[in-house]
């Protein structure tokens, strides 16, 4: 009898683990958010040989590579608010950097349910480890939206978290030293997974790369030999450095039997800074971050394709057909949308976002969004099938991005209608922002810097520029 008890115990043991991990549970979402981080750089993209991003192809190939994923924003602080919150940034009114120290902005930041907060709802056990830059006191803003286990940690510098690397909870404290950071929150990431394995859980990992400064140990430095830039060196080690964290992921995954029930994403909160010239200087301090953006034109700080067309890959082993490369174009506002569908929570008319699952699945057609729209400081744009009109304080420019996805061919003068349209759909949107207006952040006109970039990427011949 005993002998009986014992297995029929062992039965149920693994009767309820099949429940947990089986096809009817909740699945689990990863979001990977790289840090100025150029269209080129995943070898998926087919761009540049030099890159090395084997485990992260390994994603595109078994699931969705998106050639015309967006961020909602050309800079880190208002692409992070649009993604976490599932909402455009702008409707409530973080539109730049130095807003994050707005108490006034940050405060309805903080009135606003973040994907973690959602899917708590739903069951959720969540995560986050890496860059945060959304707030002051950032260690007590991530526990404040949502996140149950955290790791701030954005450099080889101190970080915060109430965590540790063996999956132990701890008092919420200063972390100090341990190794390199882009390896620390990976590891933190798996001792998470590993921990809460059968509990439906939501991990935020926020690499903060290639992102300046440049600091990739001279392991990573060593996968790159041969003649290029210092600062390209150290991008592509950087960026070695996420795709090994993304292999232990998805080893740890495995070794739980959870990637058949995982939703992963993978997305670059912005293009990478080019500062027009890509000089290699030395130190890795402010300046050219070492990635690329081509073939896509312009950089960060630019509503050009270069400064918010990001690498986008989707992947769900078993649920989303692999092999895809999607061309209808995406938002990371899809993010916040397509995990709360997921998780079974119902339709929430204040995410700006789309489901994308029927659409990767293949049960819809067509696009998902008619329409997308930016406005960063003197910049809006808005996209709507195959034309985007763009406007830096009054230059206007209209492309076909299907004819010319480089930005290179202002069609405003030969299609005027086309322009007009777009620009009175454009203005309707804005006045739904905060503050309203499609210049809200407008002052005496475009910075210098701006008006260089715009001068450089958009109204001087293409063979004129430093490629």
């Amino acid at each position: 009898m005993r002998r009986f008890l014992q297995v029929l115990t062992l039965f149920a043991m693994c009767a309820v683990h099949v429940h947990v991990h089986g096809s009817d549970s909740k699945p689990n979402i990863i979001v990977i958010y790289t840090d100025d981080h150029g269209y080129s750089d995943l070898g998926s993209q087919q761009v540049y040989e030099e890159v090395k991003t084997p485990h992260i192809d390994s994603l595109a190939a078994g699931g969705v590579r998106m050639t015309d994923g967006y961020s909602t924003a050309p800079q880190c602080v208002p692409s992070r608010g649009g993604l976490l919150s599932g909402q455009y940034q702008t409707k409530f009114g973080l539109e730049s950097n130095p807003q994050m120290q707005d108490a006034a902005i940050m405060q309805r930041f903080g009135h606003l349910e973040t994907i973690p907060e959602r899917l708590r709802k739903a069951g959720y056990v969540t995560g986050m480890a890496g860059k945060w830059h959304l707030g002051i006191n950032e260690a007590d803003a991530i526990s404040a939206h949502g996140f149950d286990k955290v790791y701030f940690k954005h450099s080889d510098g101190p970080g915060h978290w109430n965590m540790n690397l063996q999956g132990k909870d701890i008092e919420p404290q200063v972390q100090k030293g341990g190794g390199y950071h882009l390896e620390l929150i990976s590891e933190f990431a798996c001792a998470f997974i590993d921990r809460f394995q059968d509990s439906p859980f939501f991990f935020y990992l926020a690499f903060r790369a290639p992102h300046v400064p440049l600091d990739a140990p001279q392991k990573y430095l060593n996968r790159f030999p041969g003649e290029m830039p210092e600062r390209r060196r150290q991008a592509l080690g950087m960026l070695s450095a996420v795709d090994d964290g993304v292999g232990r992921i998805l080893a740890t995954l495995r070794r739980n039997g959870l990637e058949e029930n995982t939703l992963i994403f993978i997305i670059s909160d912005n293009g990478a800074p080019l500062k027009i010239h890509k000089l290699d200087a030395p130190g890795g301090g402010p300046g050219w971050d070492g990635s690329l953006n081509d073939p896509m034109n312009g950089e960060k700080g630019m509503l050009t394709e270069g400064g918010i067309r990001v690498p986008f890959v989707v992947h769900w082993k078993g649920t989303i057909p692999g092999g895809q490369v999607y061309s209808q174009p995406v938002i990371t506002l899809d993010v916040a949308a397509t995990s709360c569908a997921v998780a079974g929570l119902p339709e929430d008319p204040s995410l700006d976002g789309v489901n994308l699952l029927p659409y990767l699945k293949k049960v819809k057609k067509g696009a998902p969004h008619d329409v997308l729209y930016w406005r960063w400081l003197g910049q809006s744009a808005i996209r709507k099938g195959k034309w985007k009109y763009l406007r830096s304080d009054d230059r206007e420019y209209l492309f076909d991005l299907e004819k010319d996805f480089e930005e290179t061919n202002n069609l405003l003068s030969s299609s005027p209608k086309i322009a007009a349209d777009l620009h009175a759909e454009l203005r309707v949107w804005a006045e739904t922002q905060t503050p309203p207006g499609i210049w809200a952040m407008k002052s005496e006109g475009m910075s210098r810097a701006a008006r260089q970039y715009f001068d450089w990427y958009l109204d001087k011949k293409r063979e004129n520029r430093n490629r």
